[in-house]
């Protein structure tokens, strides 16, 4: 069940995609599909678009249908949803069939992958180039004890400069969705009536210790992403949309309390991608396909890094917090109710922020006695998505989303 040995990794840039919510799996992914599928056919008069697996049991949710005609063209566009049947070759599957007239001029299948990338059947699993030589945690952390060099430094060397100054937007993108979720006020669209928190959490509240304020402010800020999200704002995937709240919270939170220069940020968006870029290469980090483990379980390994390496700790205190992170996120589900990403994934996001940061303080003092490898946590978590249940893998037909709908 394990994925076959990857010889290398794309670039970190995959990881950061900025965009507008709520799903990278629904909506990024279908919209990029459709705009690639428009330009093959520019004649055509009208499309079939045909979702399968939890694109058509979560699609309504997400807005899947919403993207698709949109960006296929209002009024030309039909789109259906098809009930579990055949099994398919990934669970965010769906077909494209451009028209003109009555007569079929192309018909495509296309797999949205998670953090908004696509597969087209048929063509080559990856389509861009390959930039790091390592598709391994223990490969990456040899080159990097040989060459003295820090996790940070070797993103640099294989990236090249300009992977700071595309950085810098990923890091001043995620402030202003902070920023704009902590502004924000009201009910979320949906039909949950789900009320927006991140204001409401950022308010001191009279007398609190520092704990309290601490955690207090750092939910705030994941909420505050995770709302702009399901509200349909611009966040950067980290390495989902359904995730994207952890990674800019604990940055923002530590790069106050800490004071961390931007540059020392910049090192820990380096070090994060790292780590999400294994997780994607080696397992999956599509809740569709390996549940919510791959998506708030990924963030957290991501941010619990990216913590580790502004606080300046080895190479092998920063895989084991990665490790810890993903270690005890381990057969989470993914079931939103009603397809929505507001309940449980706001108040997940914001429970990760502060799991990533136990994973560090644990880290700091228990490295030397751990026996998992991160690599080992990824392959684990991989088999463990595999082996969910489709019911709990972003179909909404389990767990909460069952309940909820039956009450």
């Amino acid at each position: 069940m394990t994925r076959t040995k990857q010889n290398g990794m794309r670039s970190i840039r995959t990881i950061y995609k900025t965009g507008r919510g709520p799903s990278s799996s629904h909506t990024m992914g279908p919209e990029k599909a459709a705009l690639a599928f428009l330009a093959l056919t520019p004649t055509a008069t009208r499309y079939e678009v045909d979702l399968y697996g939890s694109l058509s049991a979560t699609g309504k949710g997400h807005g899947t249908d919403r993207i698709l005609a949109e960006t296929l063209g209002e009024g030309r566009t039909l789109i259906r949803f098809h009930p579990a049947g055949a099994p398919l070759p990934h669970p965010n599957t769906m077909t494209l069939s451009a028209f003109e007239g009555e007569t079929l001029t192309l018909r495509r299948t296309v797999a949205s992958i998670g953090g908004g990338d696509i597969q087209w059947e048929g063509e080559p699993a990856v389509d861009e180039p390959v930039v790091y030589p390592h598709a391994s945690f223990a490969e990456i952390a040899a080159y990097c004890a040989s060459e003295g060099i820090r996790l940070w430094q070797y993103v640099e060397r294989f990236e090249g400069p300009a992977i700071r100054d595309f950085l810098s937007e990923v890091w001043q993108t995620m402030q202003t969705a902070i920023d704009e979720g902590l502004a924000a006020e009201g009910i979320l669209p949906g039909g949950l009536s789900v009320e927006r928190k991140a204001k409401i959490l950022s308010a001191p509240r009279g007398e609190e210790s520092q704990t309290v304020r601490d955690n207090r402010v750092l939910c705030s800020y994941a909420f505050a992403v995770s709302e702009q999200n399901a509200g349909g704002g611009r966040i950067v995937t980290a390495p989902t949309c359904g995730a994207c709240g952890v990674m800019p919270a604990t940055l923002r939170f530590l790069s106050e309390k800490e004071g961390y220069a931007t540059e020392t940020v910049l090192h820990g968006l380096e070090t994060a991608a790292l780590i999400g870029n294994l997780i994607r290469t080696n397992a999956s980090i599509s809740g569709a396909e390996c549940g919510c483990q791959a998506e708030v379980g990924s963030a957290c390994s991501m941010a619990a890094a990216a913590c580790a390496e502004m606080a300046g700790m080895s190479v092998d205190q920063i895989e084991y917090a990665a490790e810890n992170a993903m270690e005890h996120h381990l057969g989470l589900t993914c079931d939103p109710i009603c397809g929505l990403v507001q309940i449980p994934c706001i108040e997940r996001n914001a429970v990760a922020a502060m799991r990533a940061l136990d994973a560090v303080h644990l880290a700091s003092f228990l490295t030397d006695s751990r026996k998992i490898s991160f690599d080992l946590v990824i392959e684990t978590m991989y088999e463990t998505g595999k082996d969910l249940s489709h019911l709990y893998r972003e179909t909404s037909q389990g767990g909460l989303a069952k309940l909820y709908e039956k009450k």
